[in-house]
């Protein structure tokens, strides 16, 4: 039998790892979870409060496909609140997850044989979304020089033509920000070069000393793609939200009526309670600052002193090339031998990722610092 090629995406290894740390688990034996971006904390308790009423009181079916009207305007009002734009609730597209988000944007933006730059390292699941729908994903080699961000010298480094540009500030791996001059000078150069302009922030609202810029700050042409699971720890309720350019509303309309009919129902009702939750979500927050500087102290003190930045998001992404060049197969051992685990580097970037790994500290500052302690042992 013979599949299509679009299928032959790489795998995403931190799901592996997951799989991998579960079964170690299952066994009886020890796990610290760092290897998975997603928050220990449930949703809010007006969230779940919201979904027992939703449950009781509503039908649950299908909902518009753009999603419900009154989640369309509380996004909205959240771009008042959170960047003081002001922001139409017809231009908001409720998805199934920044999953759909993507996936609706590529389809939406860009032809068979396109090509879209993205930072390496970067998203997984970016390049295999790309990939399964035949656009062709560029990467672009970001360093410690450039803060692992892309910038208009970076991009002109590129051969042939361009199509579009996805970034992410913060980034996952790296934590990373772009500064807000930087950002706009991103957006101009790709007005410029007629490219389409993706910006990812799903880890909005997790930052360490600055807030994040949105992108629409400086121009309406361009896609965001943002996420309920992250800031409001909600992950597992699969429902997020695109902006789009207000020509753009129909045919994103269309393509979800025909891929995913529309967002959970049960999850949007749920989610309207999100934005009134704004001292639980600090605390959660807070926690996850607690996290971080428990890392940014312990692990160079374990000879592991080279660090991205980690302004935004809940990672540390943390060169090991002087201990290995072959990240994957170090992190297989640093589970087996001490319990932790991580994601090798070469998720993110399948050249120089063999030289990093990426540490979540989502979790609860007591298995983080049970972690250090493991590490110190192991490390030595």
């Amino acid at each position: 039998m013979t599949y299509a090629s679009r299928a032959d995406v790489s795998p995403f290894l931190a799901m592996e790892v997951l799989k991998v740390a579960n079964a170690r688990e299952a066994a009886g034996k020890t796990v610290f979870h760092m290897e998975v971006g997603q928050p220990a904390t449930s949703a809010p308790a007006r969230v779940l409060e919201a979904a027992a009423s939703a449950l009781k009181n509503k039908p649950i079916g299908y909902t518009e496909a753009l999603g419900i009207a009154p989640l369309r305007a509380a996004i909205a009002t959240h771009y008042r609140d959170m960047y003081d734009l002001d922001l139409d609730p017809a231009r908001v597209v409720v998805t199934t997850g920044s999953s759909a988000g993507f996936l609706l944007s590529f389809l939406s933006l860009f032809n068979p044989a396109d090509r879209v730059v993205l930072a390496e390292p970067g998203y997984p699941a970016y390049r295999n979304i790309l990939g399964a729908v035949d656009v062709e994903a560029v990467g672009l080699p970001c360093g410690p020089e450039t803060n692992f961000q892309p910038s208009p010298q970076l991009m002109d480094t590129i051969e042939g033509p361009l199509h579009g540009l996805l970034v992410a500030s913060p980034a996952n791996p790296t934590g990373t920000m772009l500064a807000p001059d930087e950002l706009e000078s991103l957006i101009r150069y790709c007005a410029h070069r007629k490219m389409h302009f993706i910006s990812d922030e799903i880890y909005h609202g997790l930052t360490y000393g600055r807030q994040a810029t949105c992108a629409l700050s400086y121009s309406d042409d361009v896609i965001i793609i943002n996420s309920f699971s992250k800031y409001f720890s909600m992950t597992g309720w699969r429902l997020g939200w695109m902006i789009v350019p207000e020509d753009l509303v129909g045919k994103i309309e269309r393509l979800t009526q025909s891929l995913y009919i529309s967002a959970p129902a049960v999850s949007q009702y749920a989610a309207l309670e999100a934005f009134n939750c704004t001292d639980e979500l600090e605390s959660y927050i807070a926690n996850y600052a607690r996290n971080r500087d428990i890392l940014l102290r312990e692990l160079p003190e374990m000879g592991l002193d080279k660090l991205a930045a980690a302004d935004g998001a809940f990672y540390i992404y943390a060169d090991v090339s002087h201990l290995t060049d072959n990240s994957l197969e170090f992190c297989k051992r640093m589970l087996a031998e001490c319990g932790v685990a991580a994601t090798p580097g070469l998720d993110f970037d399948p050249v120089r990722g063999k030289a990093y790994i990426r540490l979540s500290f989502a979790g609860s500052t007591d298995v983080i610092e049970a972690a250090v302690e493991a590490l110190k042992g192991w490390l030595g």
